[in-house]
């Protein structure tokens, strides 16, 4: 039961990041290396503190997979952040929650998987349901978003996380919370020469909410998120996880329209039905598998 409860919290906290960026008054990069910067800090004293051992061996022998797998996840969230720049927070964590289906189109490339035909039917009717909320978000009357290029930058970001999870398949010998943590770590260092290059002397001056923000995002939505999440996994079966998962979409949504004001149409609850709907079944499709070759 305390693991379910752990899990549902994570993910109500995942589903409120874009509330928290909106009140952050940086660029999207400079986002992500301080998210990362923080989360890693987070981290590493809660590992000294619970005395972790992080087998060197084991990370030089996934050095090269957690360096793009860390790499692509802080280029993810850029991606996600600017998403939020342009389009709704229910819109970009719809479409950014596409990323399972980017891993079925990719994973017979990468893990040598075959598509069955469900799969297939699950990623058409996926891509539908993106083109349900990208063209439901045209209207533009008001002139504050431009809902297209947003969702283009979500998609792109969600294409990247799929990245992150097939790698995550190949990584050996490292627990989930060690692997989060050399991920974070490696966002962080990747990012950082970028953001020096394009320094913003306005980033130490934005002010105390943008810097309250940027410290919750980083050791709550980030930090302690991950160790509710990644502490609990190993106590739930994959289905349950699946199932689960899905309070992190729905309760962005909900918080968006309550908190601001953002409106919900048919044509998006029926894109966004169809987008967690066929990634469900996927999903639940997989975990089925799973259970049946463990036993």
């Amino acid at each position: 039961m305390r693991a379910r409860i752990s899990i549902i919290i994570s993910m109500v906290v995942f589903g409120s990041i874009g509330i928290f960026v909106r009140n952050i008054n940086l660029s999207s990069l400079e986002i992500a290396l301080l998210r990362a910067t923080i989360a890693s800090l987070f981290l590493i004293a809660v590992g000294i503190a619970m005395k972790i051992d992080i087998s060197i061996e084991d990370i030089k022998a996934n050095g090269l997979l957690l360096i793009l797998s860390g790499t692509s996840m802080g280029l993810s969230w850029i991606l996600l952040f600017q998403g939020y720049k342009y389009t709704t927070i229910s819109n970009a964590t719809l479409g950014y929650y596409s990323a399972s289906i980017f891993v079925i189109i990719l994973s017979p490339i990468v893990l040598k998987e075959k598509i069955t035909l469900t799969k297939a039917i699950c990623v058409f009717t996926a891509m539908f349901g993106l083109f349900l909320i990208v063209s439901a978000g045209n209207d533009n009357s008001s002139g504050t978003y431009n809902h297209l290029l947003g969702m283009v930058y979500v998609i792109f970001g969600a294409i990247l996380y799929a990245t992150v999870i097939l790698i995550n398949k190949c990584i050996k010998n490292l627990p989930s919370f060690e692997t989060a943590l050399l991920q974070l770590m490696v966002a962080a260092v990747t990012l950082l020469p970028v953001v020096l290059l394009q320094f913003n002397p306005g980033m130490l001056n934005m002010g105390t909410k943008s810097w309250i923000n940027i410290f919750l995002l980083g050791i709550i939505h980030t930090g302690l998120a991950y160790l509710l999440y990644f502490g609990s996994i190993k106590e739930l079966s994959a289905q349950s996880i699946a199932i689960l998962s899905y309070i992190d979409p729905i309760s962005a949504v909900i918080m968006a329209i309550i908190f601001l004001k953002e409106d919900l149409t048919l044509i998006k609850i029926i894109g966004g039905i169809l987008i967690l709907g066929s990634t469900y079944f996927a999903e639940n499709m997989d975990a089925r598998v799973a259970v049946e070759e463990k036993n």
